[in-house]
């Protein structure tokens, strides 16, 4: 086994925490379902929101969903001007035989345009 980064992001419609909950639980959901990672696989989740949301904690989805045992923590992306804007990112760090290459990094919707280069 190997640790290994695995990268997503999605853009919520609004600032509301239900809908944020809703959201984030897709994309984590997203992210091991691609991965064939279970939520023992995690080791650790890095959230980053934009500065407008700040109706909840991303991390507070990953709760919901049953990863409780694993360290999690929120901080603010850069208010970088022009920048999407209500986007949620995550950093999730992974056990997991896959190599680099075959990590699925997951952009839903609209913030599949933030990387291009790696969104499957």
């Amino acid at each position: 086994m190997a640790v290994r980064a695995v990268r997503g992001a999605v853009q919520l419609e609004r600032d509301d925490a239900e809908h944020m909950q809703e959201q984030v639980a897709e994309l984590l959901t997203a992210i091991l379902e691609r991965n064939n990672l279970l939520a023992d696989d995690l080791i650790s989740v890095w959230f980053t929101a934009t500065p407008d949301l700040h109706s909840d904690f991303p991390a507070a989805a990953a709760r919901a969903l049953g990863i409780t045992d694993v360290p999690l923590i929120c901080a603010q992306e850069l208010a970088v001007t022009g920048a999407m804007e209500r986007v949620v990112r995550v950093l999730a760090h992974v056990e997991t035989g896959l190599s680099k290459a075959g990590i699925a990094h997951v952009y839903l919707g609209a913030a599949g345009a933030l990387r291009k280069d790696i969104a499957q």
